[in-house]
């Protein structure tokens, strides 16, 4: 049998500083989400004083500021939180998209993993699902991965 190397990320943050981004719009839900990456990161070994949280306006502001964490070398990864709901209009369309265009762009430019904890979402109950309820905590979703790609980068 041939012998695979296979690189994976271990779970641990110990000695990680992370930058958690968040907006304050849909603050209701974003709070759950925050909630739940603070969470993960503490059980996995960040200590609370090396995790950052800035708040934002909205979903929209995300990228900018995380590129500004991103530049500045301070942080080994961000978890950028948000929720964008659907309504009347087509505000929602530009606001999600450009988000995670944004995001995504920061973090191949940086090199500094972003975990991508947006919401978006059609309703406030599909909100409220990925937020802490039967859809599990995309808060802690988003911290996961950010954390297993750190990890990942340390090694290739």
């Amino acid at each position: 049998m041939l012998h695979i190397n296979t690189i994976e990320g271990q779970l641990s943050a110990k000695g990680l500083k992370i930058a958690l981004v968040a907006s304050r719009f849909n603050d209701i839900i974003v709070d759950r989400l925050i909630g739940g990456a603070v969470d993960y990161l503490s059980r996995h070994g960040l200590e609370r004083e090396n995790m950052t949280i800035v708040r934002i306006p909205g979903a929209f502001e995300l990228p900018l500021v995380c590129q500004k964490l991103a530049q500045n070398g301070r942080y080994d990864g961000i978890v950028a939180l948000g929720a964008v709901i659907r309504g009347a209009t087509p505000h929602f369309d530009f606001v999600a998209n450009e988000a995670a265009k944004g995001l995504a762009q920061v973090s191949l430019a940086s090199g500094v993993p972003i975990g991508f904890g947006l919401l978006t979402t059609e309703n406030i109950e599909q909100a409220v699902e990925r937020a802490g309820s039967k859809a599990g905590n995309k808060g802690v979703d988003a911290a996961a991965a950010m954390l297993e790609t750190i990890r990942v980068l340390e090694q290739l």
